[in-house]
């Protein structure tokens, strides 16, 4: 494992996303600390990856740099509140959608426009926030297999951009800078959309892809 690689937190990192990314992730060199609501169930979580730690949720954000948010819409506020305190001055993934059950293929948007933009508001200014991983299929994720989907990337600055699109190539992806925080919208509802496709052409765990750019 390398040093020089920033330790990640992975929040809400027994989930079928989560769970997806940090097994890359750490199969990428990456320290990977899986937080939850339930720290003996994310030390469990965390055995399955090489050199992989699991704890609670606060505890988990303390100790990384890079602090991914993967979880539900329901605990979105809750789980932020949780980890804040050890936010700040940190970079902050949020992948959330917004999907209220039972008709999640019907883009809903929360009144801050994006689950995104709700977080950053939530987290206050002291947290660099950057949105992604929204239309990847984590059952994917968690597979040994070559993933044909890109990852829309949403950030006000563009080095932080950066950093998750080097994210997204460890995890097996393609990351595209798609603008600002505010374009995050764009990505969340494009989510239902293809949980809509999913079942319309039954198809296991439609993606995008951005055509014309040139492959690194």
């Amino acid at each position: 494992m390398s040093s020089s690689k920033p330790t990640l937190a992975v929040i809400g990192g027994t989930g079928t996303l989560g769970s997806g990314l940090a097994g890359r992730w750490a199969k990428a060199g990456y320290p990977v600390v899986i937080g939850s609501r339930d720290a003996a169930k994310a030390a469990d979580a965390a055995r399955a990856f090489p050199g992989a730690t699991g704890t609670s949720n606060a505890d988990a954000a303390k100790s990384a740099e890079i602090v991914i948010l993967t979880v539900p819409w329901a605990t979105h506020a809750q789980i932020i509140d949780e980890i804040k305190p050890h936010t700040a001055g940190k970079l902050v993934v949020d992948t959330t959608v917004p999907l209220v059950p039972p008709k999640v293929a019907r883009v809903q948007l929360p009144a801050e426009t994006s689950a995104a933009l709700a977080a950053q508001r939530r987290l206050g200014d002291g947290a660099r926030l950057v949105a992604a991983f929204h239309n990847v299929a984590g059952h994917k994720l968690q597979q040994d297999i070559d993933i044909d989907c890109d990852v829309l990337i949403f950030g006000d600055e563009p080095k932080d951009r950066a950093i998750v699109a080097d994210l997204a190539k460890a995890a097996g992806l393609r990351g595209v800078h798609a603008g600002p925080l505010a374009n995050s919208v764009a990505a969340e509802a494009l989510t239902s959309v293809l949980i809509g496709i999913n079942r319309n052409y039954k198809v296991d765990g439609a993606g995008i892809r951005i055509t014309g750019i040139a492959t690194d």
